[in-house]
Order: C-alpha cells, then sequence, then structure tokens
C-alpha cells in the first residue's frame, strides 16, 4: 500500500480551497496557477462526467465508479468521498508529485476533504469560498446546464450544511460575481504573506 509524503521541503505550503458546489472553486484554482507559478497542482480523481472546457489530467483524473472502487481498496487515496453520488478524492500519487515538485500544493476539495487533509498536514491553509448571496451560487448552478431540479435541491441543501462548517478554515473569501482576479488577489495575498512567515 503506498504511503503518503508528509515530509515537505523547507518553507513549503500546503494550500487547500475549498467551498459549496457553484461557488467557483475550479475558475479561482484554475486563475491561481496562471498567476502564481510556485504553485504545484494536486489533481484530484473523480467519477462524474467531464464538462465541457474540461481536461482530462489537468482539470481532474476522471475514472469510473468501478475503478474509483478498485483504488479504495488498493489504499490509493489521501482522501475520498462519495459527493452528489459521485466519487472524488486525492490520491497519494497526486500529492506526492505535487510535494515532491518542491513549490506549494494546491489542492481543490470538498469540505470533508478540507477536514482530512486539516488532518494530515497540521500546517495546511485553508480557503473557504463563499458566493455573495445564495441567489448567485443558484445562478451558477443553473449556467452549468447539468443540473436537474432534483440534483439543483440535493446541491443547494447540502451548501446550507457546508456553510456551518466553515469554521474549520482559516480564510473565508467572498468569491464576487465578475470578480475573479479580485478573489484571487485575495487568497494570493495571503499566500504571499505566509510565505514571508515561513521564511
Amino acid at each position: 500500500m503506498m504511503k503518503v509524503n508528509k515530509t515537505q521541503a523547507n518553507n513549503q505550503l500546503i494550500i487547500v480551497v475549498s467551498g459549496p458546489s457553484g461557488v467557483g472553486k475550479d475558475s479561482v484554482v484554475r486563475r491561481m496557477l496562471q498567476r502564481d507559478r510556485n504553485l504545484m497542482f494536486a489533481i484530484t480523481t473523480n467519477t462524474r462526467n467531464m464538462r465541457e472546457g474540461e481536461t482530462q489530467g489537468k482539470d481532474y483524473y476522471f475514472v469510473s465508479k468501478s475503478e474509483f472502487e478498485r483504488m479504495i481498496t488498493a489504499g490509493e487515496f489521501l482522501e475520498h468521498a462519495l459527493v452528489y453520488g459521485d466519487h472524488k478524492g486525492v490520491t497519494k500519487t497526486s500529492i506526492n508529485r505535487a510535494i515532491d515538485s518542491g513549490r506549494d500544493v494546491l489542492l481543490r476539495v470538498d469540505v470533508q476533504g478540507a477536514a482530512t487533509i486539516k488532518t494530515i498536514y497540521e500546517k495546511a491553509i485553508l480557503f473557504f469560498l463563499v458566493s455573495e448571496s445564495k441567489e448567485q451560487l443558484l445562478g451558477r448552478l443553473e449556467g452549468r446546464r447539468s443540473e436537474t431540479s432534483e440534483s439543483m435541491k440535493e446541491r443547494t441543501a447540502t451548501s446550507v450544511e457546508e456553510y456551518t462548517q466553515k469554521d474549520i478554515f482559516h480564510h473565508i473569501v467572498v468569491n464576487k460575481k465578475n470578480d475573479l482576479d479580485g478573489t484571487v488577489d485575495i487568497i494570493l495575498e495571503t499566500i504571499n504573506l505566509e510565505r514571508k512567515r515561513a521564511l
């Protein structure tokens, strides 16, 4: 069974971006990686269908449910959860590769995953993204055009539950509509302060 690498390079950060479904985690993470070359993304494995604009091995590793279950049995995951009927998780290989790069490690996980990462890497820095309003969050979900009325209800109810767990996070960041760079500015400024503290 593969072991997870807990030995980080000097001053290396573990950064977690989380938040409810539809809050814009994917967009924020993509922009962070574009703007900060000192970040290495630990790619999540997922069993849901690929959405328009997503790339296998860049946004996610997309696998079948049977393959995901095999990987669970083989002990390949650092953390995993069943989310809205699909499995998702971070493999030990993915995070080991990111840590071995020597760059700061960036993870995009759900709230359950963030809690698990925090127990494994006590110094991990956790960011929780929130929308400006419930209406904005619903608008983003509807904009995907991949949600049924039932899945919308489930995601909305889960979002309410996830908001109650925001106290486990170190930083709450509002992802304002049409201001992606403003959101990323706040996160990167915080990361740069943490880098200075680690020197």
